[in-house]
């Protein structure tokens, strides 16, 4: 139940666009690095809301790059990368005793040299949700297309970070996506909505 309540609490925390979070539950004291979490609406209609968590480096984030980090499956929340893999937050081992699960911060995260944006993706994963039917159906190649609108759009709310090197990482089946959507973005193309239909 407190875990259920703790992502509940998680969702809360994106309903609005770019929303700064300073505490979590189970973290003491406010949180030693800079963290947001956020929507950012693609599709024709902005009909796919992609959730993300944006940590921004604890170096020298004017500098350091940006990657967007995938986690696999495909459907793997994007919040595994930022508390079991690479992320600054980590849980802290103990037997469950039915309270909150503590949260520690981890020294050894990737967020040291660089700006990361964990997202949930594709559509259907973690909170990233679809505004109707036809939105909710995704593949590889659409997810590419998702992806790419993505990128182009936080940078736009993000102008801070349009000169850094941006890379492209993630693990598992995220291999499949990551090398199109690097390709996507060097070409400095995006896929047609009628190529990402017929998947």
């Amino acid at each position: 139940m407190a875990l259920l309540l703790f992502f509940f609490y998680l969702s809360q925390l994106a309903l609005a666009h770019g929303s700064a979070v300073k505490f979590l539950p189970g973290f003491e004291g406010p949180l030693p690095f800079e963290l947001e979490t956020g929507y950012v609406g693609v599709g024709d209609s902005e009909e796919t809301q992609l959730f993300y968590y944006f940590v921004k480096s604890e170096g020298k984030p004017e500098d350091d790059p940006l990657l967007l980090w995938l986690t696999g499956g495909p459907g793997c929340s994007a919040f595994s990368g930022l508390v079991f893999e690479i992320g600054p937050l980590k849980f802290k081992v103990d037997v469950y005793n039915g309270s909150l699960p503590t949260l520690v911060y981890n020294p050894y995260a990737w967020t040291k040299v660089s700006n990361i944006i964990f997202i949930d993706s594709p559509v259907g994963t973690g909170f990233s949700y679809a505004r109707n039917n036809r939105a909710a159906q995704t593949g590889d190649l659409k997810q590419v297309h998702h992806l790419h609108q993505f990128l182009r759009k936080w940078l736009m709310t993000h102008p801070d970070f349009i000169s850094n090197p941006v890379y492209v990482s993630g693990d598992s089946y995220s291999g499949i996506p990551i090398p199109v959507l690097a390709q996507e973005i060097s070409n400095g193309k995006t896929l047609t909505l009628t190529s990402c239909r017929d998947e």
